[in-house]
Parts: C-alpha cells; structure tokens; sequence
C-alpha cells in the first residue's frame, strides 16, 4: 500500500456478513477504480463468527491492495465498528456503507458529485423503495420523524448508512452506540452543511441481519436526548476544525 493519501476511504463495518461480503467488495472496487483520485477500503471485522475474516484476508493479501482491515477480538457493536474505521480513514473524502449489500455501491459517484457541486460537507442517502420488512419501514418512518423534528437537522432518512462527508466531519463525531442515525445532527450541531440524495435500496445480499430490533427501536429514542443536550454545549464548530473556504449550503436531489 503506497503511503500517499488516498482522495477516497470506503468504510464498511461488518459482522458475519461472509456470504455478502466478497460481491459487495467487488462492486465497490469496480466503482472506486472510475473515480479520480485513488482509494482504500477499510473493512471492520465486528468479531465476526463466520467465515468473514477469511473473506477480508483474501481481499487484503494482495500487494498493494486497496483494501484495509481493523479486526475487534469480540463483537462490539455496529457504531463501535463504525467509528474505529472513521478514525483509521486517510481520504480526503470518506464514504460509509453497510456491509449487507443493501446499499448498492454504484450510487457512491452521486453522493460525491452532490458534495463537490453543492460545496456540502455530508451527504446522506435516502433510501428509496425499501427492500427491508413492513415493521422495520414503519418503525424508521415514525423514529425519522420524532428525530428531526426534535434534533432540527431536517433529514428525513438519517438511518440510511450510504453517507459521504469530508473527513473534518469526523471530528465531530462521538463514539455513542447510536453513531449511525445521529451522524447528521451532529455534523448539522458542528456548523457542518448537510444534503440529501436519493439512493437504491435492495434485499440482503445473503445472511441474516447482524444488528436487531432491540438497537432500532429502544436506544435510539434514548440517546436522542443526549444528542440534543451534547449539541447544545458543543464548544468547537465546523470554523475551528477546517480551513474557512466558499459558503456551504443544505440542499437536496
């Protein structure tokens, strides 16, 4: 792996995903290699179970392959997985993804011409016909709601993991158990500018759902509240963490 900085760090969390994994890393490579600029995958091994660890050392054996493992002993969790690859990213911008194969990585080139073209500092998806149950859909629609309405950042999909954002926004990110759907209040907290696209959406790609219920329901509803009062007390903004450049603005597609 050359030691210069990639412009792009794909992170990808997974635990017991070896039946998704190696056609996700496929398409993402196949996507990465048509973009300018060079790239990394850093795959986050959450104490998988499976055969997932023999996946990801088939993808990162290679000399100077792309790809990039952060392996945890034990599983800790989707955010915990999720925050140590934002912390390892180099890229000057970084894209998040689930490792399911839910997020096709094809709409990766959208998101970042949004950013670039709109001056934004996160993108974030908005999953468009929904592959997931009928419970889950309506439990993300009512959760979507209460949380925008009461953290103000105005996303109407923030559970959506197909994200980019300039790798400054990483630094205003907690390590809290919720990381996923409060991405956006806290970059929005930060004084980041923040956008939304239209993504697919598509059944699992193999497995079973790693993370339930009991994480989407409960704990979201409850770490809201600390996400609010954190906010309100933050001492460093977007100003204090990047350079000044042109106005940023939220916008849509």
């Amino acid at each position: 792996m050359t030691d210069v900085a990639p412009r792009y760090s794909v992170v990808v969390p997974v635990f017991n995903e070896a039946a998704a994994l190696p056609a996700l890393a496929e398409e993402v490579a196949a996507v990465m290699r048509r973009m300018d600029g060079g790239w990394e995958c850093i795959i986050v091994d959450d104490g998988s179970t499976d055969a997932t660890a023999a996946c990801i050392d088939r993808l990162t054996a290679p000399s100077g392959s792309p790809f990039r493992c952060v392996r945890f002993a034990r599983n800790r969790g989707q955010a915990a997985a999720l925050y140590a690859g934002l912390r390892r990213a180099r890229g000057e911008l970084v894209v998040v993804l689930d490792g399911d194969g839910q997020n096709p990585p094809e709409d990766i080139p959208r998101l970042v011409e949004m950013l670039v073209r709109d001056g934004l500092d996160l993108v974030c998806g908005i999953r468009i016909d929904r592959q997931d149950g009928a419970l889950r859909r309506v439990i993300s629609r009512v959760a979507n709601g209460v949380r925008s309405r009461f953290l103000r950042d105005r996303m109407r999909d923030s559970g959506c993991a197909l994200k980019v954002m300039r790798r400054a926004v990483v630094a205003a990110l907690p390590p809290i158990r919720t990381l996923y759907s409060f991405i956006p209040a806290f970059a929005v907290a930060a004084g980041f500018t923040v956008g939304e696209c239209a993504v697919g959406h598509r059944a699992r790609q193999g497995g079973e759902s790693s993370y339930g219920l009991r994480v989407f329901l409960w704990r979201p509803l409850v770490d809201m509240l600390g996400v609010r009062w954190y906010g309100a007390r933050l001492v460093l903004e977007r100003s204090d963490l990047v350079e000044p450049d042109s106005d940023r603005r939220s916008s849509s597609c």
